[in-house]
């Protein structure tokens, strides 16, 4: 190898003398040149970015992928150049444990048709969940990684060199300043003041340059900001389709458990779970599960389960109704069916003969069939 044994000892020189410089700063032995507050500004907006991405950068890995050591794995892959292997979600495992004790638990028993049920539930949860974390991770997390591994890194570069054009103005500021006083008792260091004058001429002006690069490069924060503000907003549109993804499935879900609720367990009401209590008072409604008033007998009632009710012919019964919340949407499956719309407040009342998961729902002139499982009843 050629080595410059010239330029490795004056970088051997320019590197003691900026340490004698930064060291006797730090003792207040030595000058500081202080850049203006604005430039300040920008350093310390960009220190806080910096910071706060990572902050951000590192809990969002861990939202979307909460078991430390996967996250190990998928960081040594991605600094060895290599693709991440596909990996199962929970959800998806779970729905293959499920599928499996349903099969060998017996798949025609009640308990192992829910598990099949529940099973495919947890499969496309698991598929949403994959289609949330693969979105987030190049819409909101790949960004982040980029300005850090890069336009920080940059910026850090510059800065560096900001510090030592500074170190060497200030260098260049005492050497000056030592031969003017040395100037002032003899007449023989005018040439010393001249190289000085003229070495500080240039150190002032390769300060000026790397201190205008590097504050464009600070105004670029902004940029970022601008940047990371379009992706954040992208990862609020991936998480809520994810969070009402999953509620459309688990509302499927309820629905199918709750029309085979029935057959499973006869008589059982299913409409809420909270306990019962005794009224507060007798002006404000309470949630209870107290059962609903029941019609002595309609002529020509329709077996349970059968979608041929005549809801024309059915009547309120004399012994009274009650009302009842509705908790979540729901659309009409046929015309028996009553559309519901969540927070209104409707009528109900059953039916003898009824499946106990259905009540008979009215507002105003129309009336139909009800999930009880949507509903919240009031006393």
């Amino acid at each position: 190898m050629d080595f410059n044994m010239k330029k490795l000892a004056s970088d051997a020189g320019i590197f003691f003398t900026r340490a004698v410089q930064f060291t006797e700063e730090k003792f207040g032995q030595a000058e500081k040149t202080e850049l203006d507050a604005h430039f300040e500004n920008l350093l310390a907006r960009a220190d806080s970015t910096k910071n706060w991405t990572e902050k951000i950068l590192r809990q969002t890995e861990v939202l979307l992928q909460p078991n430390p050591s996967a996250r190990v794995e998928e960081f040594l892959y991605e600094k060895l150049d290599r693709k991440v292997p596909s990996r199962v979600t929970n959800g998806e495992l779970l729905a293959q444990y499920m599928a499996e004790a349903a099969s060998e638990l017996g798949p025609t028993t009640p308990y192992g048709k829910t598990l099949t049920k529940v099973a495919e539930a947890e499969k496309c949860l698991g598929a949403a969940e994959r289609d949330f974390i693969h979105t987030a991770s190049i819409n909101f997390l790949t960004p982040l990684r980029n300005f850090l591994e890069g336009d920080w890194k940059t910026i850090s570069k510059e800065r560096r060199l900001l510090q030592n054009r500074r170190l060497d103005l200030d260098v260049c500021k005492a050497r000056l300043k030592r031969a003017k006083a040395a100037e002032a008792k003899a007449t023989l260091w005018n040439d010393e003041v001249d190289k000085s004058e003229q070495e500080l001429r240039v150190a002032q002006t390769e300060f000026d340059r790397q201190a205008e690069v590097t504050r464009l490069l600070l105004e670029g924060i902004s940029s970022t900001h601008v940047n990371h503000l379009r992706c954040l907003h992208e990862f609020v549109e991936s998480q809520t389709t994810y969070y009402a993804q999953c509620y459309r499935h688990m509302l499927d879900l309820q629905k199918q458990l709750g029309s085979s609720q029935g057959a499973i367990f006869p008589g059982t009401f299913v409409g809420t779970t909270e306990p019962a209590s005794p009224p507060l008072s007798s002006t404000s409604p309470t949630t209870t599960a107290a059962t609903i008033p029941v019609e002595p007998s309609v002529t020509g009632l329709a077996p349970p389960g059968d979608t041929a009710l005549c809801l024309e012919e059915v009547a309120p019964p004399a012994s009274g109704t009650r009302k009842a919340r509705v908790l979540y949407d729901y659309e009409a499956a046929d015309s028996s069916e009553l559309a519901l719309l969540a927070d209104e407040l409707i009528t109900v009342y059953s039916l003898p003969g009824m499946d106990p998961d259905w009540l008979i729902g009215e507002r105003g002139n129309k009336k139909g069939r009800v999930p009880v499982t949507y509903l919240e009843l009031l006393s």
